[in-house]
């Protein structure tokens, strides 16, 4: 074995020395905060996978899970600015696990999320032009992984929010655009289904499958939906908000 050839080895074994430290680390982390964020506790989670990317920027796990934690946490903010803060730094996290990874699945489901949670409730034009965005990132979230159930409940919204449009916002796709893919209350209750399907588990899948269901004339369909999602284990922070609205939906559905 020449010179060259020890040195290149040498220098192998001082970076793998060098870099398991690291990714020890980052996996010990990364496990300290799904049990965070299962407690649950979310800022807490996202303060640990934040320390993560201290390590390695380019976590692409780390960077979506950031982006859908700021998604949900600025949701219950109740200061606007504060609220505009945690959208747009799910934003920021979501295209940057992009740029290291254009198609990962995750990647691409937390920058759909950061969109919705950002316009979609909104109207007029804005939530148009994002709504074009929004189908971009969630479809190649879907096509990466067909499994990911967050990315079905996604589109599922997105259908439902779609086929809600008024006639002023109909022309205004239109005339931008020349419209926007085909949408239904079908399509919708399909793509909750489907989560659903994947797991059981997911509270806010429930609550928006059993709006779908009424607004198909599906009442029982509907009632049943939230009946169940009550009996469902607490997962995310949101989650004891999202049972009370269904509570008010049932004793106003019954």
């Amino acid at each position: 074995m020449n010179t060259s050839m020890r040195s290149l080895i040498c220098i192998c074994l001082l970076l793998l020395t060098f870099l398991s430290p690291f990714a020890q680390d980052i996996s010990a982390i990364i496990k300290e905060a799904g049990r965070l964020e299962s407690i649950p506790d979310e800022k807490a989670a996202f303060a640990r996978f934040r320390e993560v990317l201290k390590i390695k920027s380019t976590e692409v796990y780390a960077l979506s899970k950031c982006s859908e934690l700021c998604s949900r946490i600025g949701k219950r903010e109740t200061d606007s600015k504060s609220r505009d803060n945690y959208y747009k730094a799910a934003r920021i996290y979501a295209a940057t696990a992009l740029k290291v990874d254009l198609l990962n699945s995750d990647a691409n489901c937390a920058m759909a999320m950061a969109l919705g949670r950002a316009t979609m409730s909104k109207s007029g034009k804005e939530k148009i032009i994002t709504a074009r965005e929004i189908r971009k990132y969630v479809d190649q979230a879907i096509k990466s992984d067909p499994g990911n159930f967050k990315a079905w409940h996604v589109l599922g919204r997105w259908h439902y929010e779609i086929s809600n449009l008024n006639l002023f916002e109909r022309a205004a796709v239109n005339i931008l655009f020349g419209g926007l893919p085909e949408s239904s209350i079908k399509e919708s209750i399909a793509a909750f289904e489907k989560s659903q399907s994947i797991t059981h588990g997911f509270i806010l899948n429930y609550f928006e499958l059993a709006k779908a269901y009424r607004r198909n004339n599906e009442m029982d369909r509907a009632i049943n939906s939230l009946k169940t999602m009550l009996t469902l284990p607490n997962q995310t922070e949101d989650d004891p908000l999202i049972k009370l609205e269904g509570k008010k939906l049932l004793g106003r559905w019954k």
